[in-house]
């Protein structure tokens, strides 16, 4: 399986996005997913990662703990508990940070991503 694939099952099945592009490109392809709450909205390329500066990078943001990317949830514990039966490895576990509640967890493609949920209304 390529990386794309994997991105793509992790993404959708375990993340709930949905496929907007899937367009084959030589050996890769444009390959982009949407919330299915915004699926005009902003869309998350599924990049492959075959270029030489990208494991340095992503092996140093995982090293320091530093998450490639960030999404808002309505509430950050009930999706920490669904991930976490979905077999999801988290770095960081539930947690008050200033304003908001966060998680970070792991997604399998080398990448680290940061759930929060604005506290207070």
């Amino acid at each position: 399986m390529d990386d794309q694939s994997k991105a793509l099952d992790f993404y959708t099945r375990i993340l709930g996005f949905k496929v907007k592009n899937d367009v084959p490109l030589g050996e890769y392809r444009w390959l982009t997913v949407v919330s299915p709450e915004a699926p005009e909205g902003t869309e998350l390329l599924l990049e492959p990662g075959e270029h030489p500066a990208v494991q340095p990078y992503k092996t140093a943001l995982v090293e320091d703990g530093i998450p490639a990317t960030s999404f808002q949830v309505d509430d950050v514990d009930a999706e920490y508990d669904r991930l976490l039966s979905l077999g999801v490895s988290f770095t960081v576990e539930p947690m008050d940070a200033g304003p908001v509640r966060m998680v970070v967890f792991d997604d399998t493609c080398g990448n680290l991503i940061q759930l929060i949920e604005m506290k207070g209304g």
